[in-house]
């Protein structure tokens, strides 16, 4: 069926579209510096082809934005925002699991656009981006299996047969002889370390070339957070005799060089908190024993303060950009 009329953008799509552009801006600087410092030539490959997707992204999406007489993020530039000539932060290892796992971050988000996405060229966009990622995910994983860097979840044995619950005790976590983790847990827990390994290295990196006292404390903060949060998730998987992921930290190099703008850092550290809250989230719907419950709203509230807290750094600092928002009307009445 054609549409005659030419709807305008939904408050959900100009979310969206924002969102992506600032974080696309971001990746390109965090990718050039990539480029520059990553010496196999395999992963240069897997690196190149995440830039040449950013930078796509953002022509597609300044056409959209002018189209609209919307006007286009700040968001980040090379200029500012990254010496791409630094001296290597991280090691190429690190970089393709960094490549791995935010192409895993951009098909969630590309999906979620998806679904609210009304407008044809809104939708063809986001599409073409969870292919393009897509890509980028399989082509990174199936690089880290060749090198065997790739750790895979825990394996269990599968059941003698499908049956039902028949006791409340399936619940008990606190008190009383706890169950084995059902598959699903294990999942949410094994994600959940996995991104906590790169996050806590990640911190350290950041803590280490960070320009201010106040954001290396802010991301040295970050990585005593993730790590606890890895005790507390290795401890479940011990329990149960399952494997837990490796770290990353020993992919740090000792660089204390220049490399991220400290607005640039606060913004990346601020996107792994808000993927992390979102894969909590999904944990806690699908804990079924209530210690796990308990521990995942706990981890959850910590890291809530903490976003909170570097949400005021860069608001002090002039760094957190407003994204688009309904009209004041109250203030429009005042006058």
């Amino acid at each position: 069926m054609e549409i005659e009329h030419n709807p305008r953008l939904t408050s959900v799509e100009i979310s969206h579209i924002w969102n992506a552009y600032v974080n696309d801006s971001q990746s390109a600087c965090v990718l050039k510096y990539f480029m520059n410092c990553t010496e196999d030539s395999n992963v240069k490959e897997v690196v190149q082809f995440g830039l040449n997707i950013s930078e796509t992204h953002l022509k597609k999406l300044k056409v959209i934005f002018e189209k609209e007489k919307f006007p286009i993020p700040i968001g980040f530039n090379e200029n500012e925002d990254v010496d791409v000539h630094a001296p290597r932060i991280f090691s190429d290892s690190y970089i393709l699991n960094y490549m791995r796992d935010f192409a895993a971050i951009g098909m969630n988000a590309y999906g979620t656009a998806l679904g609210f996405a009304a407008r044809e060229d809104v939708y063809e966009y986001f599409s073409t981006c969870f292919t393009e990622t897509n890509k980028l995910h399989r082509i990174a994983k199936n690089l880290m299996l060749e090198k065997g860097t790739y750790v895979r979840g825990p394996y269990i044995q599968p059941p003698e047969k499908s049956e039902y619950v028949k006791k409340q005790s399936f619940l008990t976590g606190w008190f009383g002889e706890r169950r084995p983790l059902t598959a699903m847990e294990i999942a949410s827990i094994y994600a959940n370390i996995q991104r906590n390994v790169l996050g806590a290295s990640t911190m350290v990196a950041f803590s280490q070339i960070a320009q201010s006292k106040e954001v290396k404390n802010y991301t040295m903060r970050g990585k005593q957070i993730a790590s606890k949060h890895l005790e507390v998730f290795n401890s479940i998987l011990n329990e149960d005799n399952l494997p837990t992921p490796m770290s990353w930290a020993s992919e740090v190099t000792s660089s204390t060089a220049y490399v991220f703008s400290d607005k640039l850092i606060m913004y990346h550290t601020a996107s792994l908190i808000s993927v992390s809250l979102g894969h909590y989230g999904i944990a806690l719907a699908g804990s079924m024993r209530r210690d796990l419950s308990t521990h995942f709203v706990r981890l959850s509230s910590e890291i809530l303060k903490y976003s909170e807290d570097g949400a005021n750094i860069m608001i002090d600092n002039g760094w957190l950009e407003q994204p688009p928002r309904a009209t004041d009307r109250d203030a429009l009445a005042d006058g």
